[in-house]
């Protein structure tokens, strides 16, 4: 059965995956921030209400992945008008902790399993790119291939939980 919770998660789901994304390939710094605190607060929001939902439902793996997230989307938003390469140091722990909780949520067998693979691919993607930073390439996070190619799948795992959520169902 759909909740509000439900619905209010895919639309904060389905804000920060467009708003994510087309902040990525903008050009303006500003529209860029502007989009991406946008996507950044959604992402937030849909997150903290499905940490309740799996919580509640007894699925504590999937529920701390979607704390995780929330914590690291909140490191993204927090640095996020200091511009493209001033917040590097924030975006690599950001997208470390999306990894890690992109690994929690997939790892259970609670979601079907095109979208655990999508969300283990941005995960090792995510993980790849914060390995060459750390390494010294100088990444931003508009880089491609890296880190670009993992906003795809990952916004391929929001559609995956957007349909959950909207199909009231556990596995799809």
């Amino acid at each position: 059965m759909r909740t509000t919770s439900d619905t209010t998660a895919a639309l904060g789901l389905a804000i920060g995956g467009i708003f994510g994304l087309a902040g990525t390939f903008v050009a303006s710094a500003p529209l860029r921030e502007t989009l991406w605190a946008i996507d950044g607060v959604a992402l937030v929001v849909a997150t903290a209400l499905l940490t309740m939902k799996y919580q509640r439902l007894g699925n504590d793996c999937v529920a701390a992945g979607f704390l995780t997230f929330l914590a690291g989307e909140s490191l993204l938003l927090s640095d996020n008008a200091a511009g493209l390469e001033a917040s590097v140091p924030s975006y690599v722990g950001g997208i470390s902790l999306w990894a890690a909780a992109l690994i929690m949520v997939s790892a259970p067998n609670t979601f079907a399993l095109w979208m655990r693979l999508t969300g283990f691919i941005a995960a090792v993607l995510f993980l790849v790119s914060v390995c060459v930073v750390l390494w010294g390439a100088p990444l931003l996070p508009t880089s491609a291939p890296l880190p670009a190619a993992g906003y795809p799948f990952l916004v391929a795992t929001f559609v995956g939980w957007i349909w959950t959520l909207l199909r009231g169902s556990r596995h799809v």
